[in-house]
């Protein structure tokens, strides 16, 4: 896909998901790649490796996703997977304010040890539990606000946001040019309910 200046960059970057148990990572990252969604998707073990690409007017962009285990007994692994990436995305479950406390804790841990360039996202996940939700939105924005995240509502369940939140994420690696961030590659060739974009402003 051509850009106005009839140039298109490939980008490849690396991208994980980070979130407590439950909260709905997996079913995101399947719902992106192979749009599916199970009732039950079984608890991530260690971590999971998707590939999938994205073309938008800047750029064509190949993510590298790491889908990280949410129990607490992995941790310790997670920096193996956030260093070096190019964008995280951070999910909590709306109907859940521990979710929310452990996204909070995973943000600053990125901000300490994650790359300064860092594009990051905080997902408020499963909003199709609306009846049922715990985090408030202008909580959540606020605090992503503050943080300078991009902040999106989401439903794996329902599609809700799901092609918009990598559509968003891929829009901030591609505008990051021309000051490469680690973790994304460049070769040179010749909306919305719910999504505000922090990151991207300016």
């Amino acid at each position: 896909m051509l850009s106005m200046r009839g140039i298109s960059k490939n980008i490849q970057a690396k991208l994980v998901l980070l979130g407590d148990m439950g909260t709905g990572k997996t079913s995101l990252v399947l719902r992106f790649v192979k749009g599916q969604f199970y009732d039950y998707q079984e608890s991530t073990i260690g971590a999971a490796f998707f590939t999938q690409v994205l073309s938008i007017n800047e750029a064509t962009v190949k993510f590298d996703i790491w889908d990280t285990a949410g129990q607490e007994r992995y941790h310790s692994l997670a920096p193996m997977y956030y260093r070096g990436a190019a964008a995280a995305i951070v999910v909590y479950d709306i109907t859940s304010t521990e979710s929310f406390e452990r996204a909070r804790k995973w943000v600053e841990e990125l901000q300490r040890q994650g790359n300064p360039n860092l594009v990051m996202v905080l997902v408020a996940n499963k909003v199709d539990l609306e009846a049922n939700r715990k985090v408030e939105t202008e909580n959540s924005e606020l605090y992503a606000h503050e943080n300078g995240l991009l902040y999106i509502e989401t439903s794996a369940k329902t599609a809700q946001n799901v092609n918009e939140l990598f559509y968003e994420v891929a829009k901030c690696l591609a505008k990051a040019r021309p000051s490469q961030p680690p973790g994304m590659k460049l070769q040179n060739e010749t909306r919305e309910r719910g999504i505000r974009a922090f990151c991207c402003s300016g």
